[in-house]
């Protein structure tokens, strides 16, 4: 994979922040969500992966706010986006876009047992937007989806992504 030079993503798990960098300045700061498991790589620990990535598949361009990926695939559902109701879904629902990661770096997220991409480590939108600025995905970034529809527009494949405490 290419990384595309210029602009970059920086997730801070410890502000719950993820920072839209070009040309080495903060363009776009954005509130989100880790893993409420904490951090790790292990296939199966449910925990979010640190270290270097990349954009591997940008998923969801014409799907509509809200919109429900099962699968990586709209079906036509739009879910409901919880900001105040304090709701809890019990499904980590997929919403309005999807941006799949690939680790880099082998034995830390890439490879056998740690892989990032076969773990399916996505940043995207969420219902839970109440729960942003706080631990609370499977793995996964979550945003709001106005913030996930508003990054995926500006970024490609290739983009780099650093997960750091």
């Amino acid at each position: 994979m290419n990384i595309i030079s210029g602009t970059e993503i920086e997730i801070s798990i410890s502000e719950q922040k993820l920072y839209l960098i070009e040309n080495d300045s903060i363009v776009e700061e954005y509130v989100i969500s880790t893993s409420a498991f904490g951090e790790g790589s292990k296939e199966g620990s449910f925990k979010t992966p640190l270290g270097k990535h990349a954009v591997k598949k940008l998923i969801g361009d014409q799907v509509p706010y809200g919109g429900r990926l099962i699968g990586r695939i709209f079906n036509g559902e739009i879910y409901p986006i919880h900001d105040e109701e304090k709701i809890i879904v019990k499904d980590d629902v997929v919403q309005s876009r999807v941006i799949w990661l690939e680790g880099l770096e082998l034995g830390k997220n890439k490879g056998t047992g740690v892989d990032s991409f076969q773990r399916y480590i996505y940043i995207h939108g969420t219902p839970e937007e109440w729960r942003l600025g706080s631990k609370a995905s499977k793995g996964c970034i979550r945003m709001s989806n106005l913030d996930v529809i508003n990054l995926f527009s500006k970024i490609s494949l290739g983009t780099a992504v650093n997960i750091t405490l």
